[in-house]
């Protein structure tokens, strides 16, 4: 994958970094605006990341581990992390201290009234609009569940088990064609769009690059666990209902039976795995230590927030007549 085109100050350091070869500065003051849905610093953490991922051409692997960007990616973390709990943290505390976490999951996401992006999709989305779904979902979907599988080696017992069975599910129980990613990637292209792995960083939103990054956020830092696993357990217990909607609009505008597919596949994946991830992965996770609890729910109302927030900025762009170029 070739580097990104720079959105600003902080991702021109990184990328200029990454091309000359030359370490990262080990301060890069920040700006003062919020970085949730900042193109610009989202875009240098993608970056970073993807260094834990699968890099980049003409860039060194021990790049990985400079210490310069490692040190601006903490403070971009250090932000993100900050402003997400700010605006989480009245639908955090709200959750009962006692009771079956599980089901306080399910229940919070049952409860969340974010913009119904999927029923816009199933009802009243043009093709080009649905196509400007898919690409904007790209950054995400082409890399499912691999931030996850970071969180493995942080597990034990019960609840590592039953990750390993969601991700053997997610990676296509031993199947390469089955992977979800692969299935994402068939989807853009029976679509008629390019489904290489970051084909579409440089045309997504900053929303979509927020989206993307958290999962990495939570993944990547051990003492996250628990928010990766409550994200893991809202994203599936969200996931089943809108996929069959989206797939009914797919369907509805006469895109080929590839592109419904992946959909179909979680209609009926995800209805299962919102149980596994929210039962036997977050509360035998905190049956064991319940100082995770406030993480689980975090991570869980992390997720909802910023689908709201990526929901809520695409059905404004399709509703005003702002849609972007095919």
């Amino acid at each position: 994958m070739q580097l990104p085109h720079e959105r600003g100050p902080v991702s021109r350091h990184v990328i200029e970094s990454l091309r000359s070869d030359r370490p990262g500065a080990a301060f890069f003051a920040l700006g003062p605006d919020d970085v949730i849905g900042d193109e610009d610093v989202q875009l240098a953490l993608w970056t970073i990341y993807e260094l834990h991922y699968r890099g980049f051409h003409g860039v060194d692997d021990d790049r990985e581990w400079d210490l310069g960007l490692l040190t601006l990616r903490r403070e971009i973390e250090s932000r993100f992390e900050s402003e997400l709990r700010a605006v989480t943290r009245e639908l955090v505390t709200g959750v009962p201290q006692h009771g079956d976490l599980g089901q306080q999951l399910l229940d919070l996401v049952a409860a969340d009234d974010g913009p119904s992006l999927a029923a816009f999709l199933q009802r009243r989305a043009s093709i080009e609009q649905l196509r400007d779904f898919l690409r904007e979902r790209s950054v995400q979907q082409l890399k499912e569940s691999d931030p996850q599988s970071f969180v493995l080696p942080r597990l034990d017992g019960r609840a590592k088990a039953a990750l390993a069975e969601l991700q053997y599910d997610e990676y296509g129980g031993g199947r390469p064609e089955r992977l979800h990613a692969t299935l994402y990637a068939d989807a853009l292209s029976a679509a008629g769009l390019d489904a290489t792995y970051g084909a579409y960083i440089d045309h997504v939103t900053g929303v979509s690059l927020t989206l993307c990054n958290v999962v990495s956020m939570f993944g990547l830092n051990r003492r996250l666990r628990g928010a990766s696993m409550g994200h893991l357990a809202a994203f599936e217990a969200s996931s089943s209902v809108p996929s069959r909607k989206i797939a009914g609009g797919l369907e509805r505008v006469g895109l080929p039976p590839a592109v419904a597919a992946y959909f179909h596949e979680h209609v009926e994946a995800d209805a299962v795995h919102e149980h596994v991830a929210s039962s036997d992965i977050c509360g035998t996770m905190v049956a064991e230590d319940p100082g995770l609890r406030d993480d689980v729910l975090f991570g869980a109302a992390a997720c909802l927030h910023l689908d709201a927030l990526s929901g809520a900025e695409l059905l404004e762009r399709w509703t005003t007549g702002l849609e972007k170029a095919s």
